[in-house]
């Protein structure tokens, strides 16, 4: 519990440092989304096709993660692949403050 504090008080105290990255442009993630993520993972986020997974409501910071890995190659994905490499970081930044924007709801059975 301690590390998990200690984890986010450094995250944090980053955040706060002068020319800490500004905050997404979600209508810019939405435009980006709409032409380059909908076909699989639908512009709300819910996935298109039975091998995406669903973006809505997902961790800005998990998408942003999975994003980058996926532009470097320390996560490969044959549609992935080809769709992250020419994304910059302010599109990353971007896509995901979209896709975590997104309000969803949860319906428990009875």
């Amino acid at each position: 519990m301690a590390s998990i504090v200690k984890l986010l008080l450094a995250a944090s105290l980053l955040a706060a440092l002068p020319g800490a990255a500004a905050a997404a442009d979600i209508k810019a993630g939405r435009q980006i989304a709409s032409a380059q993520c909908r076909t699989c993972h639908g512009l709300d986020g819910i996935a298109q096709i039975p091998v995406a997974p669903h973006l809505a409501g997902e961790s800005e910071i998990y998408l942003q993660t999975q994003l980058k890995a996926f532009r470097s190659g320390k996560r490969t994905n044959e549609m992935m692949d080809v769709v992250a490499k020419n994304l910059t970081d302010d599109d990353i930044a971007n896509v995901a403050a979209w896709y975590s924007a997104i309000k969803i709801s949860v319906e428990m059975p009875e």
